[in-house]
C-alpha cells in the first residue's frame, strides 16, 4: 500500500516537472493574427494608454490599414477577438463623447484630453454602452460589453478605433511598448 502511494506522488511530480519544463519552452502565443502587423510608432499620438481595450492581451484580429485617401479603402481601426459579453475598458482617462447606436451598432466614443488640439478620440464598437454622454471615465474602467451582433469580423471582435478630427489614425499606437509587448505569465518552477 505504501510502495503504491509513493508511486502515485512520484508520477504527480514527473508529470508537474513535465508540464512546467514544457511550458517554459513554449513559445509565446502570437499576438497578432497572420496578416495583421504589429503598429508602427506614432510620434502625434502620444502612449497614454493604461489598459487593452478588452483582455489583459487579445489577439488582434485585423490591424489598422490606412486609406490612400479620404474615402479609400482600408481599415480604419483594429479587430480585438473578444465573445460576447467581454467587458470593454476604456484604454486611458477621458470623456464619454457618445454612447448610443449608429447605423444599428452600439458605439462608444471617448475624447481623451491632454493629447493634442483637436484631442485624440477613441471609439468601440459593437458594444452595449454601461456609462452616459459627458461621463469622466478613469483608464481601465468598464464602459460596456461586447455585443452579440453588429460585428464585421467573421469571429467575435471589438472594433477599437482612434481619430484626431477627420485623419484615422492607428489605435495600437496609444499602448506603451510595455503594455503591447508584454508577453503572456509563466509559471516558474518552486524551489
Amino acid at each position: 500500500m505504501r510502495a503504491k502511494r509513493c508511486v502515485r506522488v512520484w508520477t504527480r511530480l514527473v508529470l508537474l516537472l513535465v508540464v512546467t519544463v514544457t511550458a517554459l519552452l513554449a513559445p509565446p502565443l502570437p499576438l497578432f493574427a497572420a496578416g495583421a502587423a504589429p503598429p508602427v510608432p506614432d510620434a502625434t499620438v502620444p502612449a497614454v494608454g493604461h489598459a487593452w481595450p478588452v483582455g489583459s492581451r487579445p489577439r488582434v484580429l485585423r490591424g489598422w490599414e490606412p486609406p490612400a485617401s479620404a474615402y479609400g479603402p482600408g481599415h480604419r481601426g483594429v479587430d480585438l477577438a473578444a465573445p460576447p459579453g467581454t467587458p470593454v475598458r476604456a484604454v486611458a482617462a477621458g470623456r464619454v463623447s457618445f454612447a448610443g447606436r449608429v447605423a444599428g451598432k452600439g458605439v462608444i466614443s471617448l475624447e481623451l484630453p491632454g493629447t493634442g488640439d483637436p484631442p485624440l478620440r477613441t471609439t468601440y464598437e459593437p458594444v452595449t454602452a454601461t456609462v452616459e454622454e459627458d461621463e469622466e471615465v478613469e483608464p481601465g474602467e468598464v464602459i460596456g460589453t461586447v455585443d452579440a451582433t453588429g460585428s464585421h469580423c467573421t469571429t467575435p471582435c471589438v472594433h477599437w478605433g482612434l481619430r484626431r478630427d477627420e485623419t484615422y489614425l492607428n489605435p495600437l499606437a496609444l499602448l506603451p511598448p510595455w503594455l503591447l509587448h508584454r508577453g503572456p505569465s509563466r509559471l516558474l518552477p518552486v524551489h
